[in-house]
């Protein structure tokens, strides 16, 4: 299992929005073989990234959704917030688990 990190740095007067924005979200990831779990998770401290954080069978299952027409179609929606809504550029992070 592999867990994905995309680190995402909100401006706080859209922090209200880009959470929205997941809970409306399309769910297109939701059907993706090797998918398990998708949350989202609020910084507590000033000047920390939101963390988008998804669970995968594999890192295999992982790149399949990122190619699919399905990701595509779900990150189109993602135009909705202007730029200035992001403080700096997000960063990925891909993880294997060891132990649960």
């Amino acid at each position: 299992m592999i867990t994905v990190a995309n680190r995402i740095y909100v401006n706080p007067e859209y922090h209200d929005a880009f959470e929205a924005r997941f809970r409306e979200r399309a769910g297109l990831v939701d059907g993706m073989p090797g998918f398990i779990a998708n949350h989202v998770l609020r910084p507590t401290r000033d000047g920390d990234p939101f963390v988008v954080l998804t669970f995968w069978a594999s890192r295999e299952a992982f790149e399949a959704w990122t190619t699919s027409d399905a990701f595509r179609q779900g990150h189109a929606r993602s135009g909705t917030l202007p730029k200035d809504a992001f403080s700096g550029p997000n960063v990925l992070e891909l993880h294997e688990v060891v132990a649960r």
